[in-house]
């Protein structure tokens, strides 16, 4: 399920995390310079302390690259979510025309009008609102997966959310475990040796995504199939959306569409 406020919050936390990560990021290097240079750190430790922080910030660089490029496809989710909205509104209008033009509330009891002429209108007019009815069905459907795919849109980017946090404490604790120099060389790798992890969880969060969209595009493209299929409207083509077919008011020169035979 898709909540437009919950997806703004979840994309602010992710901007403001990845500026907070590249911030934390750039300590690393400063920190172990600082700590290398104490009088009381080896010379082969400090070494040690500079390349593991050297190696820390590439790796960090990497993933906060990784993580910006498929941030660049934030906005999709939610035209997904408003796109829907729209064709809920379609499939009101379109249930709405097939209610109204349903051979029962068309036929008026006691009404003068009978013959020929009235029979022709009603057997239009029942095809017409199954037509309608169907562009409703279509719209409801195309909602429904637009909705599903922005949710997955949502899913995914709580992951990422996720994966920042966790990635901001340990760059914070290996640059900490860094300036304390004195058995820092262990916890200082806590960074490099998570960094895969976290890279994965991304990289299957979106290939999970990926075979999910996969799915959706399958689903809309039936929908388009259905949509264009002659099977289901009047004549083999979709009901026209105004009179222009009908204005020949002529009725008796026997080559208007409503013209009327003896």
């Amino acid at each position: 399920m898709f909540s437009l406020a919950q997806y703004e919050a979840v994309i602010g936390e992710i901007e403001r995390g990845t500026k907070t990560f590249e911030a934390r990021l750039a300590e690393v290097i400063p920190a172990a310079d600082s700590a290398s240079s104490q009088w009381y750190v080896a010379e082969v430790l400090g070494e040690l302390l500079q390349w593991i922080a050297r190696e820390t910030v590439e790796l960090g660089t990497e993933i906060l690259n990784f993580i910006l490029d498929v941030f660049k496809g934030t906005t999709a989710p939610i035209f997904m979510f408003m796109d829907a909205y729209k064709w809920m509104d379609l499939k009101a209008a379109a249930n709405g025309v097939s209610a109204d033009i349903t051979t029962q509330n068309l036929v008026i009891d006691n009404s003068d009008w009978s013959g020929k002429g009235r029979e022709a209108y009603l057997g239009a007019a029942a095809a017409q609102s199954a037509a309608a009815g169907r562009i409703g069905s279509i719209a409801k459907t195309t909602s429904d997966n637009l909705m599903l795919c922005a949710g997955a849109g949502l899913a995914f980017y709580i992951v990422v959310a996720g994966v920042i946090a966790k990635l901001i404490a340990e760059v914070v604790a290996a640059t900490t475990a860094i300036s304390t120099a004195v058995f820092s060389a262990v916890g200082a790798m806590i960074f490099l040796e998570s960094g895969a992890v976290n890279t994965m969880a991304i990289a299957t969060a979106v290939g999970v995504l990926a075979a999910f969209l996969g799915t959706q595009v399958n689903a809309l493209i039936t929908l388009h199939g259905e949509a264009v299929d002659p099977i289901s409207f009047p004549n083999g083509v979709w009901p026209n959306s105004n009179s222009a077919q009908y204005n020949d008011g002529t009725v008796k020169d026997g080559d208007a569409d409503w013209s009327l035979k003896d």
